[in-house]
């Protein structure tokens, strides 16, 4: 329990210090940032060289930080975090408290509360805002579900490195997308 408050704080250290991380996300492997640190937002696309047009998710840690972010909160937001059976994203328009390079061309962001995993909801609990997830390969390359996946220059170029769960062996797919409609219902964009 002492390495993993550890790394937690590690973690938080190096986000505070506006850093790159590369960590283990509720889903696969990811390179995260403050979501509100626009110049570490930048350091993210370009270690990933992905094209500054492409929108990346943001953790949050409950509904409150939820619509911190959004612009419009879905009224059955508690009812559609209560009935997901996976890890699920919600594109919504995105709020002033984000990095403006964060948003969609659309105005949007892809929102995801943390649920299962106990780490990230730690660290964006202890960071206070927001934490972009993007997953942890090079623009094109395949999304590295395990930390043996991860393309070594894209390891040695993150500023810090989570050392939580790098023998996990657990494949886990991405998230499930959804876009919520002016009605509240649900558009699916990726499942």
């Amino acid at each position: 329990m002492k390495f993993f408050r550890q790394e937690v704080d590690s973690a938080v250290d190096a986000l505070l210090l506006q850093q790159v991380i590369l960590y283990p996300t509720d889903t696969v492997w990811g390179l995260g940032c403050d979501a509100e640190v626009t110049r570490a937002v930048e350091q993210v696309y370009k270690l990933k060289n992905r094209p500054a047009e492409k929108a990346c998710i943001v953790l949050v840690a409950d509904e409150q930080m939820f619509a911190r972010y959004a612009e419009v909160v879905p009224s059955n937001l508690t009812e559609l975090l209560a009935a997901q059976k996976r890890p699920t994203t919600y594109v919504v328009p995105g709020s002033r408290q984000l990095a403006p390079n964060l948003l969609a061309p659309d105005g949007t962001i892809g929102l995801r509360v943390v649920q299962e995993d106990e780490f990230c909801r730690l660290v964006i609990r202890r960071l206070g805002h927001g934490l972009v997830s993007t997953s942890a390969n090079l623009s094109g390359e395949p999304t590295p579900a395990i930390f043996s996946e991860i393309n070594p220059a894209l390891v040695r170029q993150a500023d810090y490195v989570v050392n939580w769960r790098q023998d996990d062996e657990i494949r886990a797919a991405p998230s499930r997308v959804v876009r919520v409609l002016a009605d509240g219902q649900l558009e699916v964009l990726r499942d």
